[in-house]
């Protein structure tokens, strides 16, 4: 239930080109969410891929500080709308959270962010 499994994980670089050049975006600071639906059916109906600037965040430590937060606000908060929705009506996506903050965020405020941006990436899909 509370997992995150490497199935999730978004690996396949023609999906990842597909979904940066096809895909549908939007801002939900500090993220930046890209997506696209994959005909493809797949064990999970969501593949995440998540991303912190190298421009922004020089040091690999703050990276992966902020990467391992928004997983861990994703892992935990994943079940809600966004498999409930795409469990229901048998889509499957390719997902990109990119994060875009100016400075490195604590855990709360990237949850709270988190909750904001799947509420707003169901509605982008019921469109």
């Amino acid at each position: 239930m509370y997992t995150f499994t490497k199935e999730e994980r978004l690996c396949n670089k023609k999906l990842i080109e597909r979904l940066y050049h096809n895909g549908s975006s939007f801002l939900c600071y500090p993220f930046k969410i890209s997506w696209v639906l994959t005909g493809a059916p797949q064990s999970f109906p969501v593949q995440v891929l998540f991303s912190v600037a190298k421009k922004r965040y020089k040091r690999a430590v703050d990276r992966n500080l902020l990467k391992r937060r928004m997983r861990e606000a994703y892992r935990l908060n994943k079940q809600g709308h966004l498999y409930d929705l795409l469990n229901n009506s048998e889509k499957h996506i390719a997902l990109s959270i990119a994060f875009i903050g100016k400075e490195i965020a604590d855990y709360d405020f990237i949850e709270k962010k988190m909750l904001k941006l799947l509420a707003q990436l169901c509605a982008e899909i019921e469109k």
